[in-house]
């Protein structure tokens, strides 16, 4: 396809506002996606004993969703810039409601599984357009305020869904057990859609360039190639055939990257344009986030294990036990605008000084009363984590998304998404994997809980040199 100019429907930037409503219509699609993640990690147990499911099927209900995310996200972001990213995310919105609702009549694992891809492929057609029209209509306050909103959205369904899946799961409602966890979010699903058609502004690039789908194909190839491995190897006990197809990543992952090289600069546009990645902010930042996010899920995982299986905790209390990680979060993620305008990308390192704190406190914690850990002996710990969590993750969204040109603002956006879904499924992998090991050596579970905090603390002391300069380049 051919480029053709056309018409850029954003408004002049003294005029760039969305109403409140639509704002929050935007971030009700990143809520959703994030929701459905964790949510449905409370739900496992159950799904495996109504639908007779193995370990490595039951995985696989996160991974089908992760794995279609991660490895589309940057197409639904490019599609949005070239189409208009409202109509993608009304696509978005549309099918994960579908695709929830099929989950949830799902009458064996295999449909499951095939409805939860097409749950993750909708989330990936939709999350990007939220960053991406928030870019480009809003400046100023109102944008820092919005990208704090989708950060806030991003953490609070991390602990909040698996808090609501403990209830839905114990309350039975119905006798739907655990297919309440996805029939929930189709109402949710339904009234966005209905605001999105109503409030939000169309936003599309100035040019429509054709799609680079070579690029695509082997994008989605290599992240799928990488992530599969790392969902089921643990399961599956890691036999040579996963050893060799995540090893396949590699070839497929540089013959995505030499595309990309050979396409940047010509008249066709590729999927990634390694020039723009190779901005120094957005490098920097990039790096940030897989440090971080690399970390956060491989504890989100951990302590999911640790209470639920080693303390004894019921999913419910399992849950409880990141309420005050949530109240954390949410507590400096309103005065953040203030605090951004005052100290800019300098609170990403603060955020990392008190994730260390948080995380060292959280070690000793468990140290000196394991097995007797409960949601309130862990509060005060989790409570600086989370505070520390939100001012790394907030703040790093719009300074990345601050890098990327208003044109390409969906694939900035579909950039970031894919590395913070691709790093969440390598936390849980490789921190997961160490934490295992650990539990069967002298370290015992509760040992290996404490190490696990502690080693995540010593990469957030590796990440602050990194967080400096991205304040000072940015």
């Amino acid at each position: 396809m051919s480029e053709r100019t056309i018409v850029r429907e954003v408004p002049p930037d003294d005029e760039r506002r969305m109403g409140t409503a639509a704002t929050y219509t935007l971030i009700s699609g990143a809520l959703l996606t994030m929701l459905s993640f964790f949510i449905t990690n409370v739900a496992l147990p159950s799904i495996g004993t109504d639908l007779h499911a193995t370990p490595a099927a039951l995985q696989l209900v996160i991974g089908c969703y992760g794995i279609a995310t991660a490895a589309l996200v940057v197409v639904g972001g490019r599609l949005g810039d070239s189409y208009g990213r409202k109509r993608l995310f009304l696509i978005g919105m549309a099918g994960f409601g579908v695709f929830s609702l099929l989950c949830a009549l799902s009458p064996n694992i295999g449909t499951l599984l095939a409805m939860r891809a097409g749950q993750g492929a909708s989330g990936a057609m939709m999350t990007p357009q939220v960053l991406a029209i928030i870019s480009a209509t809003l400046t100023g306050e109102h944008r820092v305020r919005a990208i704090g909103l989708f950060g806030a959205a991003g953490g609070l369904a991390t602990a909040f869904g698996q808090i609501l899946g403990g209830v839905l799961v114990e309350a039975n409602i119905a006798g739907l057990q655990w297919r309440s966890v996805f029939l929930v979010t189709v109402p949710i699903s339904a009234v966005g859609f209905v605001f999105a058609l109503r409030l939000l502004p169309e936003t599309k690039a100035e040019r429509r360039l054709a799609i680079d789908w070579v690029g695509a194909i082997l994008l989605i190839v290599t992240l799928s190639l990488l992530l599969f491995p790392l969902t089921e190897g643990r399961p599956l006990g890691w036999p040579l055939w996963i050893w060799l197809v995540m090893a396949a990543s590699v070839p497929a992952g540089a013959a995505f990257l030499f595309l990309q090289r050979r396409l940047d600069g010509t008249l066709r546009t590729p999927l990634v344009p390694p020039s723009t990645i190779a901005l120094p902010p957005l490098r920097l930042g990039l790096t940030v986030a897989v440090a971080f996010f690399t970390t956060f899920g491989g504890f989100m995982f951990v302590v999911a294990i640790a209470t639920q299986t080693g303390a004894g905790m019921s999913a419910l209390e399992g849950g409880l036990t990141l309420l005050s990680m949530a109240i954390g979060f949410l507590a400096v993620s309103i005065p953040l605008p203030a605090l951004q305008r005052r100290y800019g990308g300098y609170l990403i390192t603060t955020g990392w000084i008190m994730l260390i704190i948080g995380y060292c406190a959280l070690g000793a914690v468990v140290l000196l009363s394991w097995p007797h850990i409960t949601p309130w002996n862990l509060a005060a710990p989790l409570l600086v984590g989370g505070a520390g969590q939100g001012l790394v993750m907030m703040p790093l969204f719009g300074v990345v998304i601050d890098q990327v040109p208003a044109e390409q603002a969906g694939l900035g956006s579909g950039v970031l998404v894919t590395t913070q879904q691709t790093c969440i499924a390598l936390g849980a992998a490789t921190v997961g994997t160490a934490y295992l090991a650990l539990t069967t050596s002298a370290w015992g579970q509760g040992g290996a809980f404490a190490a696990t905090s502690i080693g995540i603390a010593i990469i957030g002391l590796a990440a602050i040199p990194l967080s400096q300069r991205l304040a000072k380049a940015h």
